[in-house]
């Protein structure tokens, strides 16, 4: 993707940090988030249908009721949430009203995403509601997310809200001008990179730590362009305190970082690829690793070498290589029970050694994505 061709992606998927919807923590930016409906209306006018994964409603609930600082405790940090997502969601009414832009709030838990058919559900309302021409701000429901069901950042919920609305492009505003080839605030030689690949891991290497206010870093925002990437969605990482950020990158202005994605991938490996927890994990020896990697095959028990954690039938399972690094992930045939008496052995055997018949693969192909 090139940048002129941005204004031909006619779905964006914008997600704004708390640090510029709070004034850095201080309370809802007004000034900021009425220039953003500006921005978001402009795009709409020109074609571009827009979903807003919206940041901020811990940090404005924070303000709203006048806390010295960010709690630690969950029910406190829920608590706040409760308040300022009121006030953000208001906010927005508010200022898109005058626009003609109806606003829609849609609120996801990791729950919402790991289950088939509430991912499924969650699309088709999400899909209805571009139909019928709404902006849909989304957030994680911080009221109810707790550390065992929760995104982590609204970076990774931008990435799977791409997937989930097939975007073309996802854009990430942030307090930062872009990715760095190391941290501008330490390194005075640091260099803005314009174009990179969305899947180059050495990326990683680069990316530097979170703010104060939200929770994701630059490492986040890029594992976010790699989910988006799984389906056909490139990325922008840009400064949302650049003025009219969205109309200069709709217009083709060379600001922030594009990642551009890989090819598409199918719906139902876009959901697996993009799950952050998984179940357990299947231990591949080298023979295995090459199979899955260059010939596209369906993972065997004679590849595997070890399971490690306790899982059912159906549920998602890593792929790693004997050094721990993951190749694959997928929804595995056996139980770690019954996976564990198989591994190693050939196909023909399984009958025997579970005493009954199963499926002759541990993972079938096409339940199988690369990572």
């Amino acid at each position: 993707m090139k940048r002129s061709s941005l204004k031909d992606c006619r779905r964006w998927v914008v997600k704004v940090g708390s640090a510029l919807l709070t004034d850095d923590g201080k309370g809802l930016n007004g000034a900021f988030i009425s220039s953003l409906a500006e921005q978001i209306s402009f795009l709409r006018d020109h074609g571009v249908e827009v979903v807003l994964v919206s940041s901020g409603s811990v940090a404005a609930g924070v303000s709203r009721l006048n806390l010295s600082e960010r709690p630690e405790r969950i029910n406190e940090l829920q608590a706040a949430a409760a308040v300022g997502q009121a006030a953000l969601i208001q906010h927005y009414q508010e200022v898109f009203h005058p626009l003609g832009v109806t606003v829609s709030q849609v609120l996801l838990t990791h729950a919402d995403i790991v289950n088939r058919e509430r991912y499924l559900n969650a699309r088709s309302t999400l899909m209805t509601l571009l139909n019928y021409g709404a902006l849909t701000v989304i957030n994680e429901n911080d009221t109810v997310a707790n550390e065992e069901i929760c995104f982590g950042d609204n970076d990774s919920l931008g990435g799977l809200v791409a997937n989930l609305v097939d975007a073309e492009l996802l854009v990430i505003l942030t307090d930062q001008n872009g990715l760095y080839t190391a941290d501008p605030r330490y390194n005075p030689d640091a260099v803005l990179l314009s174009l990179v690949d969305a899947d180059d891991h050495s990326l990683m290497g680069m990316a530097s730590g979170g703010s104060s206010v939200g929770r994701g870093g630059m490492v986040t925002k890029l594992s976010a362009a790699q989910i988006a990437s799984r389906s056909g969605a490139s990325t922008i990482i840009a400064s949302g305190r650049e003025p009219h950020i969205l109309d200069r990158l709709y217009q083709g202005e060379e600001l922030g970082t594009l990642l551009t994605a890989k090819s598409r991938v199918a719906s139902r490996k876009q959901w697996m690829a993009g799950q952050m927890r998984v179940s357990g994990a299947y231990v591949l020896d080298s023979g295995a690793v090459t199979v899955l990697q260059s010939a596209g095959k369906s993972l065997l028990p004679v590849g595997v070498t070890k399971v490690e954690g306790t899982f059912t039938r159906g549920e998602l399972i890593q792929c790693v290589t004997e050094g721990g690094i993951e190749v694959a992930r997928g929804l595995s045939n056996y139980s770690a029970e019954e996976a564990a008496k198989i591994i190693g052995k050939s196909s023909d055997l399984i009958s025997e050694l579970l005493g009954y018949g199963g499926e002759t693969e541990l993972i079938h192909r096409d339940n199988l994505v690369l990572i």
